[in-house]
């Protein structure tokens, strides 16, 4: 029913594609599964992230979700704001951390983390054929 509302939520769900999602990709890739650690990589895309950690937290200084309520707009940023494992340290933004435990503590994310515990039994990248289906795909193995 609200236009702008729809359209504010929009923008941020479109910010999460274009930016969050890949930049902390990136991050998750050449930190965690590169095969050579590539210093500019890791270093670029950590301080990106933190960059966007940043643009989050200066927008939900004065609200308590990304468009004010509960939305798509904080489903799909949400599971990319890892600081463990983004090398961020959480503290250094108050008004992220505070939304990051919120949403942890609703209780559909409560049952989703306990549902993927059963689910998610082995690391995603645990061996070479996985590797080489994650990481190793190119114009000829499209079928």
């Amino acid at each position: 029913q609200d236009f702008r509302g729809v359209w504010e939520c929009r923008q941020w769900v479109y910010w999460q594609m274009g930016n969050l999602g890949p930049m902390a990709g990136q991050n998750h890739h050449f930190d965690h599964y590169a095969p050579e650690k590539i210093p500019y990589a890791v270093d670029r895309y950590v301080r990106e992230t933190g960059r966007l950690y940043r643009v989050l937290d200066r927008r939900l200084a004065d609200r308590e979700y990304l468009v004010g309520e509960y939305s798509i707009a904080d489903i799909v940023c949400y599971p990319w704001v890892l600081p463990e494992r983004q090398s961020q340290n959480i503290d250094e933004f108050p008004n992220l951390k505070r939304w990051k435990a919120d949403i942890r503590a609703r209780p559909a994310v409560e049952r989703a983390y306990a549902v993927a515990k059963s689910v998610n039994t082995k690391p995603v990248v645990a061996d070479e054929e996985s590797r080489r289906v994650l990481f190793g795909q190119s114009k000829d193995t499209v079928k």
